[in-house]
C-alpha cells in the first residue's frame, strides 16, 4: 500500500515516472486528445453540427404540474408560414414508455401531464424562431387538477400514475432491532433538489435515412438503451434507428433523459429532413432530472464511551412524476444510512415516491450524499452530547475490511477509513488572518462581502462517506472492446462513452501499456457498435477499461506467439517496454514497430464484474460490486450577523484503489468538491406548488471560482481491489458525497447552531 502525503505531486516517481518523450501508459498524467480543441473551442459539440436543408425544432412543454389534457389544436400552428411538421402523442405509433431503470413516462403527454415542464408537443419549421412562434400558437385545453407536491401527502392521495405512488420501500433490519442505547441523539434533515446544470444545455440533431429509419447526433451516455427505447416509441426496429455521439458538453447523469430526442426523430421521420434542437437554459432546467430531495429522519443510539449500538432512520425521498432510477438511488440510501461506520444494528424504513414535482433521477452519488448529511449530523449531535471532539467519535467507529453493512453485505474490498480520517485530522489546519489587514479580508460573502470581520467564526467540520461503485441489485455490468492495430497505430473501439471521466485518455494508456505502441486512437462512438452500458459510478474505468485491456492483451499474444515460437519459447517469457521486445534471457531484442510491420492484427473482449443481488424482505442482499470512501475536513468563516458562508478551506483523503492518470484524478477530485460546496451552500432548483420558479442560472447559483475553496489533497491512498481490472476506484463521487456534509459540520461547529437542511440558508447560520 502507498500513500500519497500534502503537498506531494500525485503519481509515480524517481525509477517509475517515464523519463524521455510524451507520458504515455498506467501511472502517467496523459494529457486527452482533445484538450485543446476543446480549450480552443473547435471541438464538435452538437449544437454546432449542421446539415443540408435543416430544419428546426422547438418542443411545446406544459405550464401546470398537473392538469388533465381536453383537448390539443394544432392547425394554427400548422397553417403558419415556414412550418414543416407539428407532431402530438397521435404520432407516436410506437407503444413503448420512456424511462431509465422504469419505463412508465409518455414520450409526449397524451391525457394528463403530471409536471411542469412536460413535453406535449413538438414543432419543426425553416427557423429556430419559427418554430418557438408556431409551439405558442399551438392551443391545449387544459382541467387543471391540484397537484400533490409534499412527497409526505403522496401516500394518501389519489393515484398520479397507473402504477400508484410508491415507487418502492425498503425496509431494512439488520441486528436485534429491539436494542436500546444509553445515549441517544435524534435529528431530521432535508436536503434539496440539486440541478446538474451542465456547461452546455441539451441538444440534439436528427437526419432520416433512406431505409425508414433514423439517425440521432447527440450527447448520449448510454447510446444503445437510448436506441432502443426510442426505437420502441417509434415502432421501429432498433436496426433503424442508430445514435451517433457527439462531444458530450459535461455529464452528471442529466443526459439519460429522451425527452429531446423522441420529438427530434418523430419529427425528421415526418419531413423528412434534418432536424436539429438546441435548449435554451430554461428548457435545459425544465427537461432533465434533479437529485432527489430527500427527508431523513434519525434517532442513533450508542454507549457511554461514544460506540455506535443501532441506528434508526427513515427516508423519504421525492421521486417526481416519473420513477426513472429512483429506485436505485433509494437503494443506495438505505444501505449507507449509517455511514461508513460499525452498526451491529439497525432499522431503517426507505420509501420513494411519485408527485407532480419535476423528475428526480441519476445526478453523481445519488443516494449516498443525501444520507452522508444526516449521519454525519447525527455523529456531531453524539459528540455534543459526550463532550468528545467530533473527529474522535468517528474515529471509534469507523468501517474496516471484513466488517458488514446494514444490508449484510461483507466488505471485502480495501476499507481505509481509520486511515483517511487520520489523514486530514493530522493535517494543519489553515493559519488565521490575524497578520492580514482588515480590509484585505476575505470575508464571508466575497470580496466585497458587506458583514463586519467582528462577527466572523471560524469553524472545523468533519465528515467521511462511501459510494458505491457500478450498478447495484443484480444489473448485469458488461462492456465489449475492440483493439486493431495496423502498422504502428491502433485503435480502440468501444461505446463507453467520453464524459469527462477520462476514459478516452485511459484506454489511449491502456494500449500503450500494454502493446508499445505511442499512437492510439479511440474511435467516435455510435451504436453500431456492441453495447459498453451507461457512465456514472466508476463504470468505464472498471468495466469498459477492463475490457479494453483485454483485447489489448489478446492482440498482444497475436504479437508476440510468432516471435516466441521462433527462438522455442512460451510468448509469456517476452516483453515490451519503451517501444522494444525482449526476451527474459537477452537472446530476442526488436522493435515493436519492426515485429509489427506488414501486420493487421484485432481483438474483441468482454469485461462482466461479479454478480450482485436485489436487497431482499429485510433490506439484505450484497447488492454493491465494489465501494469507495473518503473522508474531509471543511473550514469556514461564518458571519453570525448576516448568516454568509465562506469555504476556507477543504482537505481530503480518499481510497482511490490506484492511480491511473495523476493530472486527471487531482481534476476530478477538485471538481467533486466544488461541486458539493455548491449543494451544500448555494445550489437548491425553487419549486412552489410543482412550478419551477426561476429555471435561470441567475436564481441558480452555481458555485464560481470565487467560491472555490482552497482545496488539500492530504493522501490518496493505494490498496487495489483485487476483483477490479486495475484496482482503480471511483474517483469524483466521493468528494461530492462528504463535501455538504462537512460544511454543515463546520458551519456547526463555528455557529452552535443544529444546521439540518441542505443547502444552507442564511437564517440557519446566524446568532443572535
Amino acid at each position: 500500500m502507498t500513500v500519497t502525503p500534502t503537498d506531494t505531486p500525485v503519481g509515480p516517481t524517481g525509477a517509475d515516472r517515464p523519463t524521455g518523450g510524451p507520458p504515455h501508459g498506467l501511472g502517467s498524467s496523459v494529457p486527452s486528445s482533445d484538450a485543446a480543441a476543446k480549450a480552443g473551442g473547435t471541438h464538435p459539440y452538437t449544437a454546432d453540427l449542421w446539415a443540408e436543408g435543416l430544419l428546426w425544432a422547438t418542443v411545446l412543454r406544459s405550464p401546470h404540474p398537473r392538469a388533465r389534457i381536453l383537448d390539443i389544436d394544432t392547425s394554427r400552428a400548422a397553417a403558419m408560414p415556414g412550418v414543416r411538421a407539428v407532431v402530438t402523442h397521435r404520432d407516436v405509433t410506437g407503444e413503448g414508455l420512456l424511462g431509465r431503470r422504469v419505463a412508465d413516462r409518455p414520450p409526449l403527454a397524451a391525457e394528463e401531464v403530471r409536471h411542469h415542464g412536460e413535453p406535449i408537443a413538438a414543432v419543426a419549421a425553416d427557423h429556430p424562431d419559427t418554430a418557438r412562434l408556431a409551439a405558442a400558437a399551438i392551443a391545449v385545453e387544459y382541467e387543471v387538477l391540484e397537484p400533490v407536491t409534499d412527497p409526505g401527502e403522496a401516500f394518501g392521495s389519489e393515484p398520479l400514475h397507473p402504477d400508484g405512488n410508491l415507487i418502492r420501500h425498503i425496509p431494512l433490519r439488520h441486528g436485534d432491532p429491539s436494542i436500546t442505547g444509553e445515549i441517544i441523539v435524534e435529528g431530521v434533515y432535508r436536503i434539496g433538489r440539486q440541478d446538474p446544470a451542465p456547461i452546455g444545455a441539451e441538444a440534439g440533431l436528427a437526419v432520416p435515412r433512406l431505409d425508414g429509419g433514423v439517425e440521432l447526433y447527440t450527447a448520449a451516455t448510454d447510446p444503445h438503451t437510448d436506441r432502443d427505447r426510442l426505437a420502441a416509441c417509434l415502432g421501429l426496429d432498433p436496426d433503424l434507428v442508430k445514435i451517433c455521439v457527439t462531444g458530450v458538453p459535461g455529464a452528471l447523469g442529466d443526459r439519460e433523459d429522451l425527452g429531446f430526442q423522441l420529438p427530434l426523430a418523430l419529427l425528421a421521420l415526418r419531413t423528412g429532413s434534418p432536424i436539429k434542437l438546441a435548449a435554451g437554459r430554461q428548457e435545459s432546467f425544465l427537461g432533465h432530472a434533479h437529485r432527489h430531495p430527500t427527508m431523513l429522519s434519525y434517532r442513533h443510539h450508542a454507549d457511554a464511551e461514544g460506540r455506535l449500538v443501532k441506528v434508526e432512520a427513515q427516508i423519504l425521498m421525492d421521486g417526481g412524476a416519473y420513477a426513472d432510477d429512483s429506485s436505485e438511488a433509494l437503494a443506495a440510501a438505505v444501505a449507507f444510512a449509517a455511514g461508513p461506520y460499525k452498526v451491529p444494528n439497525a432499522v431503517v424504513d426507505g420509501w420513494v415516491v411519485r408527485t407532480n414535482n419535476p423528475p428526480a433521477g441519476h445526478l453523481r452519488g445519488e443516494g449516498a450524499l443525501q444520507v452522508c448529511a444526516a449521519h454525519e449530523g447525527q455523529m456531531d449531535k453524539l459528540a455534543a452530547r459526550l463532550g468528545l471532539d467530533p473527529a474522535e467519535v468517528r474515529a471509534r467507529n469507523v468501517l474496516a475490511t471484513g466488517d458488514r453493512l446494514p444490508t449484510g453485505q461483507a466488505v471485502t474490498c480495501p476499507a481505509p477509513v481509520a486511515e483517511l480520517l487520520e489523514a486530514v485530522r493530522e493535517a494543519p489546519l489553515p493559519p488565521l488572518p490575524r497578520d492580514t489587514p482588515v480590509e484585505e479580508w476575505l470575508l464571508p460573502g466575497g470580496p466585497e462581502g458587506a458583514g463586519e470581520p467582528g462577527a466572523v467564526r471560524r469553524g472545523v467540520g468533519w465528515a467521511v462517506g462511501m459510494v458505491h461503485m457500478l450498478g447495484a441489485e443484480g444489473t448485469d455490468e458488461v462492456s465489449t472492446a475492440t483493439v486493431k492495430v495496423e502498422g504502428t497505430v491502433a485503435t480502440v473501439l468501444c461505446a463507453a462513452v467520453e464524459t469527462g471521466q477520462g476514459f478516452a485518455t485511459l484506454a489511449r494508456q491502456i494500449v500503450q501499456e500494454v502493446l508499445g505502441i505511442e499512437e492510439v486512437h479511440v474511435a467516435p462512438v455510435d451504436t453500431d457498435q456492441p453495447p459498453a452500458g451507461p457512465g456514472g459510478r466508476g463504470r468505464h474505468t472498471w468495466v469498459s477499461a477492463g475490457a479494453v485491456e483485454r483485447a489489448a492483451k489478446m492482440v498482444r499474444t497475436q504479437l508476440l506467439q510468432p516471435l516466441a515460437a521462433t527462438f522455442g519459447m512460451s510468448a509469456e517469457l517476452l516483453s515490451i517496454a519503451d517501444g522494444k521486445i525482449t526476451s527474459y534471457d537477452g537472446v530476442l531484442s526488436t522493435t515493436v514497430a519492426e515485429a509489427l510491420e506488414g501486420k493487421e492484427l484485432w481483438a474483441t473482449a468482454q469485461c462482466r464484474p461479479h454478480p450482485t443481488e436485489p436487497l431482499d424482505g429485510a433490506g439484505q442482499g450484497d447488492a454493491f460490486v465494489g465501494l469507495s470512501f473518503a473522508a474531509l475536513r471543511a473550514v469556514v468563516d461564518v458571519d453570525v450577523e448576516l448568516g454568509s458562508v465562506r469555504v476556507v478551506e477543504l482537505a481530503l483523503a480518499q481510497d482511490v484503489g490506484r492511480i491511473l492518470n495523476p493530472a486527471r484524478l487531482r481534476c476530478r477530485l477538485e471538481a467533486g468538491l466544488t461541486q458539493g460546496v455548491g449543494a451544500a451552500l448555494t445550489e437548491h432548483l425553487r419549486v412552489v406548488k410543482g412550478v419551477v420558479r426561476r429555471p435561470d442560472l441567475a436564481a441558480y447559483a452555481l458555485p464560481t471560482s470565487l467560491d472555490a475553496p482552497e482545496i488539500r489533497i492530504v493522501r490518496l491512498v493505494e490498496e487495489r481491489d483485487v476483483v477490479a481490472p486495475f484496482g482503480a476506484k471511483s474517483a469524483s463521487a466521493p468528494p461530492l458525497v462528504v463535501a455538504p456534509a462537512a460544511i454543515a459540520s463546520a458551519v456547526r461547529a463555528a455557529t452552535g447552531r443544529a444546521v439540518n437542511r441542505l443547502p444552507i440558508r442564511p437564517q440557519a447560520a446566524v446568532v443572535r
